[in-house]
């Protein structure tokens, strides 16, 4: 039988081991974070937050780790809006979680919120700090942002890769939403180095400023 204990899960966690493929295109490390590009990216400009402890979910940050975050998010989120001038987000924060350790995604979407759930189900939020009263209440949550727009999703849609596979959809590339898939696919992946490779040079050039 598989064992999914807390232990297990961080033994084998991807985004707990430096050596792994999560982190083969890393562009800037601080005290508590890595931020890198995905190497399965939705689109060029795809970006990841990952912090080193194993924590499950934004809503799961301590103090000290939530105030690095905050100012991580604000520098990719303008990085983005700056280069491509449209800034998305999204977590998993458990629920629909393929790896269990806190991602934070991003990238340039110009759609709609209805675009990523045309259920209508979604709540604007005033600040990320929500994230840790939903977490509490919930067991977990589905956010995800356009611009300054905070928004979260109600949990009883929620099903593995929700907003990838939403996202790709929405994007007109649903080949991209699952990242494994998405992996042994030659063509995709030579699609996904050249965007990546820009994405890195993008973000060297622009924190040259």
């Amino acid at each position: 039988m598989e064992d999914l204990s807390e232990q297990a899960i961080i033994d084998n966690c991807p985004h707990c081991d430096i050596r792994s493929q999560a982190f083969t295109h890393k562009i800037e490390e601080t005290k508590n974070f890595y931020i890198v590009c995905d190497n399965h990216p939705l689109k060029e400009g795809h970006i990841l937050i990952i912090p080193k402890k194993h924590l499950s979910c934004v809503g799961a940050y301590p103090k000290d780790i939530s105030r690095d975050f905050l100012k991580l998010n604000e520098k990719v989120s303008k990085f983005l809006f700056d280069n491509y001038q449209s800034a998305s987000s999204f977590e998993h924060g458990i629920f629909g979680q393929t790896v269990f350790h806190s991602h934070i995604h991003y990238l340039p979407f110009h759609g709609k919120a209805l675009d990523i759930v045309p259920e209508n189900k979604f709540f604007i939020m005033k600040d990320l700090s929500e994230l840790k009263d939903l977490l509490k209440r919930d067991g977990g949550y589905l956010f995800f942002s356009l611009n300054n727009t905070l928004m979260s999703v109600d949990a009883s849609i929620a099903v593995p890769r929700f907003f990838r596979d939403r996202y790709a959809l929405a994007l007109k590339k649903p080949e991209r939403g699952n990242w494994k898939e998405m992996h042994v696919n030659k063509f995709l992946m030579k699609e996904a180095d050249i965007e990546i490779a820009k994405t890195k040079r993008m973000w060297k050039e622009y924190f040259k400023q």
